[in-house]
């Protein structure tokens, strides 16, 4: 196939770009054939899909339906919510619960670069909104489709969606058409239409313009008339040899072959399928029961898979003998016969090699057959994609928009077709809504002088993601907001590990990255070529090292807590909110290391899509409900000695563990040690009934621990609560001694900002002086912005004044000068 500029371009917005891009053109451009190169050729990880079967089958890839679990009908945003929602179950429907897809199914998505859909014109809006709705939840990327670039390829002149008359009602009240441009998430996007011109069918120029009128709907009195020279009243009764009827329903193709089956006056022959795996009847592309005769005219519906590659799909001919060798069959371009053996369709799906964890093609059914149908007659719909060299239209009955044009351009030349009724302007039905989106897509400005810049803004958008850390910050919060929650069913010290962990996260990673980020961009926009910016290369290189450093240091404080509960909702909750965490750190550093060495597009894509698996080689051994190892500041053993004893008492009793030792109270016991049944009652979770019942059991099995490791029991007293000090004064001590506000508060677990609330205090009470925080330059610019402006707004004066003021400094400013107005 020659390589046109319009293929070249599609290609290098696919390849090189994030674009959403929809390929379209008149039947026999080369859509299809692209599609296939480009499954050969790019780097990008993708996957094909289309609307039926059928065309999944020919595209050689899965419908939508069934990869997204899909139940068929309505997809509108108020249906959409429950056929999504794990706890509901939409009557008559399937439900496509995003929390039930197989592990392989998320894998698969998540490391997605591209999803493309064939015969996109059969696509409703609501499908396609549907599809950007699981996308965005399970790849926590709120972008439309997920951020996954699409391929959408088809022609709106031909086949239009199916939308019922019940149905109709419902989608209008949520969009303005059912075709696939009318989609929320779509129209959000900034997609490029690609229309290929150039035809690969047709070589006769006067037809191919002829064609391109009616797919139009531009059709003039003189191409009508030229159009119906080729009216022959007769002929779906007297067809020329190797002439294929095109009709409108399926019932009369289905007529015609067994009518002109039954004249031929000779033995029938019956050929079963051999079916395996799942392929179901809706799909078969032929008929499972297969009745042929010698003399019979035929059409293969497959290539020949042989390296001989005598017949292709939709070629004609005659059975010449059936005998033990096979079928065989004449065609009127050939001098020889073909004989014909059985061919194999696979159903397939999608799966991941765990190996290389490439995204492959799993066979899951076979469809076994003669490639062959009787050829008298077929429908229009079934007729797409096919190309005859004779065909007699009968369009008089054509109810669709696009279907006179769909027939007309099945022949390859003009002199081939035959037309059993006259066709006038009303046959030709062009959706109104199709023309007016191409009318508004030709007015757009020229792809070929986007492309350049399309290929730097998905390159920086890369770049800025990279460097992007709010999703790791959103996901530690998260933790940390679960946590607090349920902190009576946790150890007493996890909140405060938490704390410190997102301090560390703020300070060291989050807070860097954003000021980073003004300067990234600027370098990134200083020359076209990205990869060949060596400036740039420089500081993502040491910009990688820096976050990965501290990413690291993050992942080991964070493998190092102990989290157990005898909550199983809590501990699950806490599971699943600390595994989203560890995963998105280790994405991240995944990402990072891949550009250790600097930035390069194909590395970076295919580094990112296997980080999605680095998550699970890599996560903690460790799990929740099995963690057995005793928190910090407590006697180890003792703590796992007195969990077993807990665990076998409440199997013994048919009681909940925590109902007879909470956690907490575990590890209390293990931390103080109480060695006497005074000290023991003193316990939180040990009340009268608890050391009734288990007290001199649990007393016993602390005095053997001592014994054993050594530990005089006379030599522990009852521990006195201890006064707690002020805490401003311990911050105010802190700081005294030497060290920074942020200092004490990563040794502290609090904020900068709770810190500095301290320090003012500190000097509205007189005990420290303002200039120990303050300069004086800062004072006099705050306050000449106040008197300037007579505007006391914290708010305010913080968004004209910046960065380099914080709101404790402006607002002690502003109280002092209200007071200073007041004494006056």
């Amino acid at each position: 196939m020659v390589i046109t500029e319009q293929l070249k371009l599609a290609f290098d917005y696919v390849q090189f770009t994030d674009r959403h891009v929809f390929l379209t053109g008149n039947a026999g451009t080369g859509k299809t054939t692209f599609l296939q190169q480009l499954r050969n050729q790019t780097f990008k990880r993708m996957i094909v899909t289309a609307p039926t079967g059928v065309a999944a089958i020919n595209a050689g890839g899965v419908t939508l339906h069934s990869f997204f679990q899909f139940p068929f009908g309505p997809l509108v945003p108020e249906m959409l919510t429950d056929v999504l929602n794990p706890d509901t179950q939409v009557k008559g429907r399937a439900s496509a619960n995003v929390n039930k897809y197989v592990k392989d199914k998320i894998r698969i998505i998540r490391s997605l670069d591209l999803l493309v859909i064939d015969e996109i014109s059969m696509v409703r809006a609501d499908l396609l909104d549907a599809v950007d709705e699981v996308l965005r939840r399970i790849r926590y990327n709120q972008e439309p489709f997920g951020g996954i670039q699409l391929l959408m390829i088809g022609d709106l002149y031909q086949l239009a969606p199916v939308v019922t008359h019940e149905e109709r009602p419902l989608l209008e009240k949520y969009y303005e058409t059912p075709f696939f441009f009318s989609s929320k998430a779509l129209q959000r996007t900034n997609y490029i239409c690609i229309e290929l011109t150039r035809i690969f069918r047709q070589s006769d120029q006067k037809f191919i313009e002829m064609l391109g009128q009616i797919r139009t709907n531009h059709i003039d009195e003189d191409t009508l008339r030229q159009l119906n020279s080729r009216y022959y009243p007769n002929i779906e009764q007297n067809p020329e040899k190797g002439c294929i009827i095109l009709t409108t329903h399926k019932n009369k193709a289905n007529s015609i072959n067994q009518n002109r089956l039954d004249s031929i006056k000779k033995k029938s022959y019956f050929f079963t399928a051999k079916v395996e795996g799942t392929f179901p009847e809706d799909i078969y592309p032929t008929l499972e029961e297969l009745e042929l005769k010698e003399g019979a005219q035929i059409m293969f519906i497959k290539n020949d898979s042989s390296i001989e590659k005598k017949y292709y799909n939709g070629k004609i001919g005659i059975i010449e003998s059936i005998d033990d060798e096979g079928v065989r069959v004449k065609c009127q371009e050939d001098d020889e016969e073909i004989i014909v053996g059985r061919e194999t369709w696979e159903n397939i799906r999608y799966e991941l090699d765990e190996n290389t964890k490439e995204i492959k093609e799993h066979v899951i059914g076979r469809f076994s057959q003669l490639p062959l149908k009787l050829a008298y007659a077929i429908t229009i719909h079934k007729s797409q994609g096919l190309t005859f060299d004779k065909a007699v239209i009968d369009a008089k009955a054509a109810f669709a928009s696009g279907q006179v044009y769909v027939a007309l351009s099945r022949c390859r030349t003009f002199e081939g077709l035959f037309l059993s009724s006259k066709i006038d302007f009303s046959s030709i039905k062009i959706d109104s809504d199709v023309v007016s989106f191409n009318r508004n897509f030709q007015k757009k400005p020229s792809l070929e002088h986007e492309l350049p810049t399309a290929i730097h803004d998905f390159q920086k958008k890369l770049i800025i993601e990279l460097f992007n850390f709010n999703l790791v910050e959103k996901r530690l919060s998260y933790l940390k907001k679960i946590i607090s929650e349920h902190q009576e069913s946790l150890s007493e010290k996890l909140p405060d590990e938490i704390m410190t962990l997102l301090n560390a996260l703020k300070i060291d990673i989050s807070d860097i990255a954003q000021r980073f980020q003004p300067q990234l961009s600027k370098l990134i926009d200083s020359q076209d070529l990205i990869e060949n910016n060596s400036v740039l290369q420089e500081k993502i290189q040491k910009a990688s090292a820096y976050f990965l450093e501290k990413t690291d240091n993050i992942i080991q404080t964070a493998s190092s807590l102990e989290i157990d509960s005898d909550n199983q909702t809590v501990k699950k909750s806490v599971k699943d909110a600390y595994e989203k965490f560890i995963d998105e750190l280790y994405y991240k550093t995944a990402c990072l290391k891949a550009c250790l060495n600097g930035f390069e597009l194909k590395s970076y894509l295919n580094i990112r899509a296997l980080a999605v698996f680095e998550t699970e080689k890599k996560k903690t051994k460790k799990t929740i409900s099995e963690s057995q190892t005793a928190p910090k500041n407590v006697h180890p053993e003792l703590y796992k000695q007195l969990k077993i004893w807990r665990n076998q008492k409440a199997e013994e009793l048919n009681e909940p563990h925590y109902m007879i030792l909470p956690l907490r109270t575990i590890e209390e016991i293990a931390g103080r040690l109480p060695v006497s049944i005074e000290m023991l009652s003193k316990i939180k979770g040990i009340g009268k009934k608890k050391l009734k019942l288990y007290g001199m059991e649990i007393f016993g099995i602390i005095r053997e621990y001592c014994l054993k490791n050594n530990i005089p029991v006379e030599d522990y007293e009852e521990l006195k609560p201890v006064k707690k000090k002020n805490t401003r004064q311990i911050t105010l001590d802190m700081f005294q001694s030497g060290k920074s506000i942020r200092q004490i508060a990563i040794e502290r677990n609090l904020t900068p900002s709770t810190i500095e609330d301290h320090l003012f205090a500190m000097v509205n009470k007189g005990i420290l002086d303002i200039h120990d925080l303050m300069s004086q330059e800062k004072i006099d610019i705050i306050s000449h912005w106040f008197s300037v402006m007579n505007d006391f707004s914290v708010k305010n004066a913080k968004n004209a004044l910046g960065e380099d003021f914080s709101y404790n400094e402006i607002r002690y400013v502003m109280n002092m000068l209200q007071s200073k107005e007041k004494d006056f």
